[in-house]
């Protein structure tokens, strides 16, 4: 986690994206991961990220389906963020940026990410 000094001499941790959008990033990387390693690779407790995966559920960014005895997880790129500086752009550019591109995805055609 990144950390930066204040001008009092305090400490403060920061990052750029939120815990929920770490999550989201973990399982778009492997959609079949367990949540607690999910949770672990995120750096929240097993909860907290049933309870974030629960949210982007809600939200449909993500759908959740039962493979035998594990979750796979599909997510909807075309979803919207929720702040309003960035309602106009698609989660789908985010997962570009820190997401391989798969041997399908390479082979079909090529989309900007704002397009994403």
């Amino acid at each position: 986690m990144a950390t930066t000094t204040g001008g009092t001499g305090s400490t403060r941790n920061w990052t750029f994206l939120t815990n929920h959008g770490h999550v989201l990033l973990a399982i778009a990387r492997n959609p079949t991961a367990r949540l607690r390693d999910v949770a672990e690779e995120v750096g929240v407790t097993e909860r907290a990220a049933q309870a974030i995966v629960a949210d982007l559920e809600t939200g449909g960014y993500l759908r959740r389906t039962r493979v035998g005895r594990r979750n796979e997880y599909t997510i909807d790129p075309s979803g919207h963020f929720r702040h309003p500086a960035e309602a106009d752009r698609q989660v789908g550019a985010l997962l570009a940026l820190f997401t391989p591109t798969t041997p399908t995805q390479a082979s079909g055609p090529t989309a900007h990410p704002a397009d994403a």
